[in-house]
């Protein structure tokens, strides 16, 4: 039985296009996102040691489309440091090759 990790990790592999962190909610059956975020940025180290690289689709603001392109963390941002909206298009994750 693959662990949670396991299985986010084999989700993103596998897709066609960026899932963000509700999309796997959605498919795992999970409630909480921050525990996907936090599992996120554990993948993303662990992948390294097998040639593989996080693709970070980065979140957006809906209303002024601000793009936020540095993020230390695989969490969504609350508010738009541009125009100071909490319409924020979250971040979407896929798992490559390097």
């Amino acid at each position: 039985m693959p662990t949670r990790r396991e299985e986010i990790a084999s989700h993103l592999e596998e897709a066609e296009y960026p899932l963000t962190a509700q999309d796997i909610c959605d498919i795992l059956g999970l409630k909480k996102r921050s525990i996907v975020y936090e599992d996120i940025d554990h993948i993303a180290r662990s992948v390294k040691r097998r040639g593989k690289q996080v693709i970070v689709s980065p979140a957006r603001c809906g209303k002024c489309q601000f793009v936020f392109k540095k993020m230390k963390s695989a969490k969504a941002p609350t508010k738009c440091p541009k125009c100071r909206s909490e319409w924020i298009i979250a971040p979407g994750f896929l798992i490559r090759e390097k």
